[in-house]
């Protein structure tokens, strides 16, 4: 069996839009570490630690050195991850919207199929007969529960602004198509499944016409369903013959969260 990771990371390097902060505590700064935080949860144990009283000093350990930490800040759309409900709007479906950690994991384990778009050029979006002309190019059909992954190429451009600005959008249209035939999750490898802000937003605010700003998102409050972002690597996956596994982080009360998305392949 051949495993491909289907994820991007979480990297405090990478030009994102959002703030990305990850403190990094080495191995010898953990020393010190450990003791501001073990000494400060009593005052008493504050005011020793003023005075330079350490409850284990560097000298104690093996090499000198504690353990390390890395403590992240992001949001939890960054790196790949599953959008649910809650993440676009406060109901879905008449009642309110579900947040990631309530997503079904026996959805999140399931065959895998891979539709090409490379063609599509940025500010286009992927429709419904686009969704099907793909399925017959690879003499496919849909079955309930199918993971569909669409494939782009956006994810080359990972790392800088471009990543933003040059990907296609996904229609409603489509996210109907593959609801209809039993799809709970589908993914792309953009890092949105509506188009590109520069496009987007500018429609919008010339038109007001509020059809033009995350439609695809906002299609989630008429119709229940999960999304990946952000995903990579689907190039070197086949059309299908191969299981996708999905599985969200739990955590409470989010829209979105993140996952490390890997293909089995026989």
């Amino acid at each position: 069996m051949k495993i491909i990771d289907l994820s991007l990371p979480i990297d405090e390097l990478a030009f994102e839009v959002h703030k990305v902060d990850i403190e990094r505590v080495t191995h010898k700064a953990g020393v010190g570490k450990f003791n501001r935080v073990i000494m400060g949860k009593t005052l008493w144990g504050k005011i020793k630690y003023i005075f330079g009283q350490r409850i284990i000093k560097s000298t104690d350990l093996p090499d000198e050195e504690f353990l390390s930490l890395e403590i992240v800040h992001a949001p939890v759309h960054i790196g790949t991850h599953l959008d649910y409900s809650f993440h676009y709007g406060s109901k879905s479906e008449g009642r309110a919207s579900k947040t990631a950690d309530e997503i079904p994991l026996e959805y999140c384990y399931q065959n895998g199929v891979k539709l090409e778009f490379t063609h599509k050029k940025p500010n286009e979006v992927i429709k419904a007969d686009d969704i099907e002309a793909a399925l017959k190019k690879i003499n496919y059909q849909l079955k309930p529960l199918d993971i569909v992954l669409l494939h782009t190429g956006a994810d080359k451009l990972y790392g800088g602004p471009k990543y933003f600005a040059d990907y296609p959008g996904v229609d409603p249209s489509a996210i109907d198509y593959l609801l209809e035939r039993g799809i709970k999750i589908f993914g792309v490898d953009t890092m949105g499944i509506d188009r590109p802000y520069r496009f987007m937003l500018k429609e919008f605010l010339e038109t007001k016409d509020v059809r033009k700003f995350y439609p695809a998102h906002f299609y989630g409050r008429k119709k229940e369903f999960i999304h990946i972002e952000r995903l990579t690597n689907l190039e070197n996956l086949p059309d299908f013959g191969f299981k996708v596994l999905c599985f969200p982080i739990r955590i409470k009360n989010t829209g979105a969260a993140w996952a490390r998305v890997v293909a089995f392949l026989d």
